[in-house]
């Protein structure tokens, strides 16, 4: 696990992730043109369960679906 802190929506937060997932938000947040902090509140901001990193690895899975559905 690899633990971040990074500031979001005006508060100080930590993450705790395995490499491969910070490695895709690292291109999730690359294909989108917006730095780490940008992606992480904008899960933040929709996500449906109450852990954000459980809420970062499910944003993840999305979007692998997302590309191997073709969208």
């Amino acid at each position: 696990m690899d633990k971040r802190s990074l500031s979001i929506a005006g508060h100080r937060t930590s993450i705790a992730l395995e490499p491969e997932f910070w490695a895709a938000l690292e291109a999730m947040a690359a294909e989108r043109a917006q730095p780490m902090a940008g992606l992480i509140r904008d899960i933040d901001e929709n996500r449906q369960t109450d852990n954000l990193s459980s809420a970062a690895r499910l944003a993840v899975l999305r979007w692998y679906q997302r590309r191997i559905d073709g969208g």
